[in-house]
C-alpha cells in the first residue's frame, strides 16, 4: 500500500527553525507533484506550499512566503519543508500530500498522517 510518512515535527521557540520530511513508500511518487498543508487548533486545514514533480516550480501561501522553503529529493522519494523564523501562529499539524500542484486540498489523492509542530512564544 502506498504511504506518505511525515517526520521532523516538534516543539520549537519562536524565531527558530524546523525541517519536516515526507517520505513516500512507492517509487512512483517521484513523478507526482506534492504539497504541504496544515491544520491549526480550531481552524480548517490550509494550504502551505506545493512543488512540481521535478521541483521546477513552487508555490507558497502568503503567510509563509519568505520563511518556508519546499524542496524534494526524488532519488530518496522524499519531500521537505524547511521552516525558518517560526511564529506561534505556525503551530499546527502539518500534512504532506501528493497528486496535484494546487492550493486546493481536494485535488490531492494521497495524504500522510501528519506531524505536530508547536511554536512557543
Amino acid at each position: 500500500q502506498v504511504q506518505l510518512v511525515e517526520s521532523g515535527g516538534g516543539l520549537v521557540q519562536a524565531g527558530g527553525s524546523l525541517r519536516l520530511s515526507c517520505a513516500a513508500s512507492a517509487r512512483t511518487f517521484s513523478g507526482y507533484p506534492r504539497g504541504w498543508f496544515r491544520r491549526a487548533p480550531g481552524k480548517e486545514r490550509e494550504f502551505v506550499a506545493a512543488i512540481t514533480w521535478n521541483g521546477g516550480s513552487t508555490y507558497y501561501a502568503d503567510s509563509v512566503k519568505g520563511r518556508f522553503t519546499i524542496s524534494r529529493d526524488n532519488a530518496k522519494n522524499t519531500m521537505y519543508l524547511h521552516m525558518n523564523s517560526l511564529k506561534s501562529e505556525d503551530t499546527a499539524v502539518y500534512y504532506c500530500a501528493a497528486g496535484a500542484f494546487s492550493t486546493a486540498a481536494n485535488f490531492y489523492q494521497y495524504w500522510g498522517q501528519g506531524t505536530q509542530v508547536t511554536v512557543s512564544s
